[in-house]
């Protein structure tokens, strides 16, 4: 492990300064989306160094009043490391497991109303040929339908890890979502429309008429064309620093 005063002189380092800033501007663009969930759930973001070491979002802190000189950074086993505020202890056993385990660089957890609607039903995921916002998420989605309880120990973060299976989304069932992106603006603008597809699919359920899903064939190249070209995704999220 790092010495302290290593620890520190990273966290004050431009990159990782930058790096708590999107964090940070994460947090309060879910929170201004409706994504939040009184001070509870964790976006993080492991340091690009192959130390291990991750940002996370404090304990007891609304998403929309976070800041970069909120932002905490921890180590793979979830301890804190530098920062001024306490860690969630859920945050630790979930976040630490799939960064570690499943090699994921950015990890946003909401109980977005819509997608974690979703997880309560017999389905527990979207069907990604249900729209177009749905397409883009063709192939990419596990479903962990094992509700275990509060994640409050290392087993329970793992078992989530190894749920994922690889993929970059997973559906926990009777929980909420894990959405996970190699670039914070790819994971938050897949976060956006995943509870947006979400969302229209609550809808059309809601009218009791059954759904009318796409093809198999045209879901594959539609979904190949979104993640075929991500400039949207880097462009709505400088959008969302410049208005927030």
């Amino acid at each position: 492990m790092n010495s302290p005063s290593t620890d520190l002189h990273d966290y004050a380092s431009p990159l990782v300064r930058r790096a708590r800033e999107d964090l940070a501007l994460a947090l309060r663009a879910a929170a201004h989306h409706g994504f939040a969930e009184g001070v509870c759930n964790h976006f993080s973001s492991a340091l690009p160094d192959g130390s291990a070491r991750f940002l996370l979002n404090p304990r007891g802190l609304l998403w929309r009043e976070v800041q970069a000189d909120d932002i905490v950074m921890v180590d793979a086993q979830g301890r804190r490391l530098a920062g001024r505020h306490e860690v969630e202890p859920t945050a630790m056993f979930i976040h630490a497991a799939v960064h570690r385990m499943a090699g994921k660089t950015h990890v946003l957890h909401t109980h977005m109303p819509h997608a974690t609607a979703l997880t309560l039903t017999t389905q527990r995921a979207l069907d990604t040929r249900s729209s177009q916002n749905a397409m883009r998420f063709h192939g990419r989605i596990a479903v962990d339908a094992q509700y275990n309880g509060l994640a409050l120990d290392t087993a329970e973060g793992e078992r989530i890890a190894r749920a994922m299976a690889g993929a970059d989304i997973v559906f926990l069932g009777n929980h909420g979502v894990i959405v996970c992106g190699e670039q914070l603006a790819y994971a938050y603008d897949d976060l956006y429309y995943l509870e947006r597809a979400c969302e229209l699919m609550v809808l059309a359920l809601s009218t009791g008429l059954p759904l009318a899903p796409v093809d198999e064939a045209l879901t594959r190249r539609v979904a190949g064309q979104i993640q075929g070209e991500r400039q949207q995704s880097s462009l709505f999220f400088e959008a969302l620093r410049r208005t927030l």
